[in-house]
């Protein structure tokens, strides 16, 4: 699990720190309250959290794991993970392979969802022109991508 911090109260504010990472405030409070960042430092005049630069890397580095679809309980294990050192390598490269075949099979759906819109896009255009030959055909490969979603 992560470890408590011992930095220092300087470093990033919570805005700073969410423009940075792409985490809204809520979540980086939340992150923080289940234990993916440990104890955050804070402000002693403020009270206010500051995040130092190892805390702040660790936060980037989680961003980047949600961005590629990462779940909570995935990087909680990363860091589970992590914290054991190169002994856990083999289960890290399992992790990151596993999350690779996701991602991998979320860019294939959003491929076929973006060929569906240009291809409607193109029987609208058609419908526009009056080529009703055009239209037939993009109408067979709207027709033909839809099924392509159920399957």
């Amino acid at each position: 699990m992560a470890a408590a911090t011992t930095e220092p109260a300087v470093g990033l504010t919570i805005q700073e720190m969410s423009r940075r990472s792409g985490f809204t405030e809520p979540t980086l409070r939340y992150y923080e309250k289940i234990g993916l960042l440990g104890r955050v430092a804070r402000d002693e005049s403020s009270g206010h959290r500051r995040y130092g630069h190892a805390t702040a890397e660790r936060v980037v580095a989680l961003s980047c794991l949600r961005s590629a679809g990462m779940t909570v309980s995935g990087m909680r294990r990363y860091l589970e993970l992590l914290a054991q050192g190169d002994s856990a390598a083999a289960e890290q490269r399992d992790l990151f392979a596993s999350q690779a075949e996701e991602l991998a099979a979320d860019i294939e759906r959003l491929q076929l969802r973006l060929t569906y819109l240009r291809r409607k896009a193109d029987l609208w255009d058609a419908v526009l022109r009056g080529d009703t030959a055009a239209e037939e055909r993009a109408a067979e490969d709207v027709t033909r991508l839809m099924n392509q979603f159920t399957q």
